[in-house]
C-alpha cells in the first residue's frame, strides 16, 4: 500500500491559527474552545473587545496562545484591521469559522427596513466580507479552512423568521460559490447549519414551554443540542479528516429536515 492509504484520519490542529467571530458566548465560544483543546492557537472576534477575558484565560490555561480583537462585523475597517493584527501576530491564519448572527423574531408584514438591513448585514454582508479579508490572507498561504455559520433555517421556513432565513440560505450558496471559487488555492470553505442550540441567544424562546415542545415536537432524536455539538462538526471540518470536503452544508437538526 502506499505510505499516503495507510495513514489514519488526523483530527488534531496543533500549529494552527483560527479566528472565530461572535466569540463572546454560545457558539462561538464553544467553537474557540473546542479549536484550542485540539491544538489550535485562537484569535477571538469580539463586537467589544473589554469581553471574554474569562475566555481568554480559559483557552490559556490549555497551553494556547490567544489573543482578543475589536470584531464588529458590520464595520468593515474593523475586519480588515483585526484580519491584519492576527497576521502580524502569529504570521498566518489556517481557520476561519464565521459566527456572528443574529435572528430576530418578526413577522414578515412587520418588519422594517431597519430591521432588514441590521439582518442582512451581520448574518449576510459581514459573512463575505469577513470570508474576503481572511481569504486573501489564505490565498498567499495557498491553503485555509473556512467555516461558515448557517442554520437549518437556510433550509426549512421558520414562523416570524423571513429575513432571517433569507440570509442563512444566502450564507448556504456563498459557501457553494466561494467554495468553487477557491478549490485553487487549496481553501476548503465548509458551513454548518444547527437546529435549536441551548445557547444565551435562544434561551429566552426555549424558556417558553409551549415553544420548547413545539422545537422538541420537530427533532427526531428528541431533545435539544449542545454548542459542542456544533463545535465537533467545526473541529472536523477545520483538520486534516476534512480535506476533500469542500462546499458541504453539514446540518446538525438531531433530524428536524429528515421529515
Amino acid at each position: 500500500m502506499k505510505k499516503s492509504e495507510q495513514e489514519y484520519p488526523n483530527f488534531k490542529l496543533n500549529g494552527k491559527v483560527a479566528i472565530v467571530t461572535g466569540a463572546a458566548r454560545g457558539l462561538g465560544r464553544a467553537c474557540a474552545l473546542a479549536l484550542a483543546h485540539e491544538g489550535a492557537d485562537i484569535a477571538l472576534g469580539l463586537r467589544d473587545v473589554t469581553t471574554a477575558a474569562d475566555l481568554e484565560q480559559e483557552i490559556k490555561a490549555m497551553g494556547r496562545k490567544v489573543i482578543r480583537l475589536q470584531m464588529d462585523v458590520s464595520d468593515l475597517q474593523q475586519i480588515n484591521a483585526a484580519v491584519s493584527r492576527v497576521v502580524k501576530t502569529f504570521g498566518k491564519i489556517n481557520i476561519l469559522v464565521n459566527n456572528v448572527g443574529i435572528a430576530p423574531d418578526n413577522p414578515a408584514e412587520k418588519v422594517t427596513e431597519k430591521d432588514f438591513d441590521n439582518t442582512v448585514n451581520l448574518n449576510l454582508k459581514g459573512t463575505f466580507f469577513t470570508a474576503q479579508a481572511v481569504g486573501k490572507q489564505m490565498i498567499k498561504q495557498g491553503s485555509g479552512r473556512i467555516i461558515n455559520m448557517s442554520s437549518q433555517a437556510g433550509f426549512i421556513a421558520l414562523e416570524n423568521e423571513s429575513v432571517y432565513c433569507m440570509t442563512k440560505a444566502g450564507v448556504n450558496h456563498l459557501t457553494k460559490n466561494l467554495a468553487s471559487e477557491w478549490a485553487k488555492y487549496n481553501i476548503n470553505v465548509n458551513a454548518v447549519a444547527p437546529t435549536f442550540i441551548e445557547t444565551p441567544g435562544t434561551e429566552p424562546w426555549l424558556k417558553d414551554r409551549d415553544f420548547r415542545q413545539s422545537v422538541l415536537d420537530r427533532i427526531p432524536l428528541g431533545r435539544i443540542g449542545k454548542p459542542m455539538e456544533v463545535a465537533g462538526a467545526v473541529v472536523f471540518l477545520a483538520s486534516d479528516a476534512a480535506s476533500l470536503i469542500t462546499g458541504e452544508i453539514m446540518v446538525i437538526d438531531g433530524g428536524w429536515t429528515t421529515r
